[in-house]
């Protein structure tokens, strides 16, 4: 089939360079000229593993391609995938300026029948609105359906999550746009939901809603941990068995970023909010996860006893391992409150340094984890990288001012780092 996708970011490249290579003929599209030219060169713009090189083959075999004119892509193609950003408004709601955008320059350029696919996240009645809007800059009488179809991708296993998904949701309101989508997403042999448009938009925000609300549970759990001297990593591991629970999501840390969680857990707040119902559950999973980066800090200065003039070692800056993404990262928090209690600041992060220079000014960027912990008083973990956990900790006792420890991601057996002369403090054990 053609394919269009309207927005080169996270969602709409993944998609897009992951559904030419089931097979289909995909057009790319962006406004940002930059970027399209860069993609036609076969270079992305994020770091995703497999991304470039699935993007490359599908380039070479002329299946996938790139270019900024919404007006070509929708002359070419009968199922049009909107992808563009829905950035978060001061008051939680989220920006569907783009979506309109979109929406007004397909209508301007169809002659024919089109399937125009919600990717991205948006409020419940969003759909309808696309509708309207169409409608009314439509410039002949042709026939179109609007769907709904929210992505579930995690930044770091994007490719693996498109191409091998727990379930597709798909939101229609004709047989014909039904039939449509599963033609798209029959090579992904997934199970496919079909609900009408409105309880598939609710699903993506519940979904990420419901697994921030696990995460600052078991934060929440740590917290007691702490308090009575129990194992948070045996209590997730007690709780997990239980089936209707799992293991997943209950990993105590220094708490959720990136941008689909906090924004997504806003929109549903302003979402209820607007419907009239005030979900107190979901502020107070804000609440927990907040405070989860005050706590954070609050033990590096326990162990330091004074910040000002004090340097501490940060391992890890993008928001999980796998990604160069610095949008919401627990990081930016802890750094920007450690600065301003005086601290110096030496940082590392394999993949999202030159995004996070963007970001976080008067830090040190080292090259490597030893030239950071390097004469620093302490070592903060923030990022579970694999290089971060396997660093030969012999060495970094030698390197490091003081052999103190803050680890936000629970990546050491704390017997065993003890038994190094570690001070050693982590979440919830």
């Amino acid at each position: 089939m053609n394919l269009a996708i309207i927005g080169t970011g996270y969602v709409g490249l993944t998609t897009g360079v992951c559904l030419s290579d089931v097979g289909h003929t995909v057009f790319c599209v962006d406004n940002d000229i930059k970027k399209i030219n860069m993609l036609k060169k076969g270079k992305i713009p994020i770091y995703e593993p497999d991304l470039e090189e699935i993007l490359k083959r599908n380039v070479r075999k002329k299946r996938l391609f790139f270019t900024s004119s919404i007006k070509e892509v929708v002359k070419k193609t009968e199922v049009i995938f909107i992808c563009v950003g829905t950035p978060p408004r001061e008051d939680g709601s989220a920006d569907l300026s783009y979506i309109e955008d979109v929406a007004t320059a397909i209508a301007n350029n169809m002659d024919s029948y089109k399937l125009i696919v919600d990717k991205s996240t948006v409020p419940v009645e969003t759909g309808k609105r696309v509708e309207t809007t169409i409608k009314r800059n439509l410039k002949k009488d042709v026939p179109f359906d609007v769907a709904s179809n929210p992505e579930f991708l995690r930044e770091g296993t994007a490719v693996h999550d498109t191409m091998h998904p727990d379930r597709l949701v798909i939101g229609v309101s004709s047989k014909k746009a039904e039939n449509i989508l599963k033609q798209v997403y029959k090579p992904l042999k997934s199970t496919i939901l079909v609900t009408d448009i409105k309880s598939a938009e609710l699903i993506k925000h519940a979904s990420n809603s419901f697994l921030a609300t696990k995460i600052s549970f078991i934060n929440a759990v740590a917290n007691i941990c702490e308090l009575c001297g129990a194992d948070v990593e045996k209590v997730a591991e007690g709780m997990g068995l239980d089936k209707r629970i799992g293991r997943a999501f209950l990993n105590a840390g220094i708490g959720f970023g990136g941008f689909c969680f906090p924004k997504d857990l806003e929109a549903f707040l302003w979402i209820s909010k607007q419907l009239g119902y005030n979900f107190d559950l979901l502020k107070s999973v804000k609440t927990i996860n907040e405070n989860q980066k005050k706590t954070f800090v609050k033990k590096i200065e326990d162990a330091l006893w004074n910040l000002k003039g004090k340097t501490v070692a940060i391992l890890g800056l993008a928001f999980k391992p796998n990604t160069d993404d610095m949008r919401f990262a627990p990081s930016i928090t802890i750094i920007s409150e450690l600065q301003q209690a005086g601290a110096k600041i030496k940082a590392y992060d394999p993949k999202a340094q030159e995004r996070a220079k963007e970001i976080l000014k008067n830090v040190t960027y080292c090259r490597t984890p030893y030239e950071t912990v390097k004469g620093a008083d302490c070592l903060a973990i923030l990022t579970e990288w694999e290089d971060v956990k396997n660093m030969d900790l012999s060495k970094v006792k030698k390197l490091l001012k003081h052999p103190i420890i803050i680890d936000g991601r629970n990546v050491f057996d704390p017997e065993k780092i003890k038994s190094l002369g570690f001070v050693y403090k982590s979440i919830g054990r």
